[in-house]
């Protein structure tokens, strides 16, 4: 099978088309024909900083963790899916996990579910580790009808599904972004965009919240903004932050008497625990997709297997809009 084989990890890395061996399947997982795999933050920072990641593969790398594909095998053991069947999930393209930037992949059938019926191959590839982040920062957080929650960088990959499970579960809705483009595209997602560059935090909180607050904070920037989140929130708030890779002063938290949820939905596939969780997360964010109530966005440009590296450089350029998907 023809795979895009990193042998060198570094910002300027080329990816490598080189022939690899047909994976074999093995109990418990399944053997899929790879359609489309998405491009995450986190694989580009795999690629830039390799090693100095203790999740980075061994080199030569395959890398990519989300797809969409068809089963072509099927292991012993595993249940409720056949060959032929339409699956999208995230499962490889770190430790010792081939990824799916090639034409076939071993999945661990927990780490699946069926793709949701009303998208494309390419929409579906979109989805599952963003999809899995937002989902479980949602839950965690305990979002209901009547809260105000707050979605930091909601034009992002996390933060556009975090507005609309947050809007699916009977919350209002504000979200930050900056530029035409990033506004149009979260009022479009059905929250009330803020510009952070031109809004001070204490003008939209009084603005949005009368001044109290928000219930609940979606951090999807991170870093630095957490102070921003910590200054938005309301008494005994909930925040949720995908992006905590700081040290940073929790005072304000402690006067606020706020409750932090980190989000590290790579854990079950570096541990081997809790994998069964992801495939019933899938499998509950496909009824939300096909129930009409969320739509992954995905950037304007299309790229092959052949085209990784810009597809890359198009994520960590800034230009993209949605996310951005390579099909196989």
């Amino acid at each position: 099978m023809k795979a895009m084989t990193l042998t060198a990890y570094g910002p300027d890395a080329p990816f490598e088309a080189v022939e690899r061996a047909h994976p074999a399947v093995t109990p418990g997982h399944v053997v899929l024909r790879v359609h489309a795999t998405s491009v995450n933050t986190i694989d580009t920072m795999i690629k830039a900083m390799g090693t100095d990641l203790p999740l980075s593969p061994a080199l030569p790398a395959v890398l990519g963790m989300d797809f969409a594909g068809v089963i072509e095998e099927v292991g012993t053991g595993v249940t409720g899916f056949a060959v032929g069947d339409e699956i999208y999930g995230c499962a490889g393209g770190l430790g010792e996990l081939q990824g799916a930037l090639a034409e076939y992949m071993l999945a661990d059938a927990r780490l699946i579910a069926h793709k949701p019926k009303t998208l494309s191959m390419r929409e579906a590839a979109a989805l599952p580790l963003v999809g899995i982040t937002a989902y479980e920062g949602v839950q965690r957080a305990g979002v209901r009808a009547g809260h105000k929650v707050l979605v930091q960088g909601g034009a992002g990959g996390v933060g556009h599904l975090a507005i609309q499970l947050a809007r699916h579960l009977g919350a209002e809705v504000s979200a930050t972004g900056t530029g035409a483009a990033q506004l149009a595209a979260i009022e479009g997602f059905g929250a009330t965009p803020i510009d952070f560059m031109q809004e001070k935090v204490a003008d939209y909180v009084a603005a949005r919240t009368g001044g109290g607050g928000f219930d609940v904070i979606f951090d999807a920037v991170g870093g630095a903004n957490m102070t921003n989140s910590f200054e938005a929130a309301a008494l005994n708030a909930q925040v949720v932050s995908t992006v905590a890779l700081l040290e940073i002063d929790l005072t304000p938290a402690h006067f606020k008497g706020l409750s932090l949820h980190i989000i590290f939905m790579l854990l079950p596939m570096l541990h081997d625990t809790g994998r069964e969780v992801h495939g019933e997360v899938l499998t509950k964010l496909a009824e939300i997709v096909d129930a009409g109530a969320l739509t992954p966005q995905l950037d304007s440009e299309r790229f092959g297997l052949e085209e990784v590296g810009a597809a890359y450089a198009r994520l960590t350029g800034g230009a993209a809009i949605g996310k951005v998907v390579v099909e196989v």
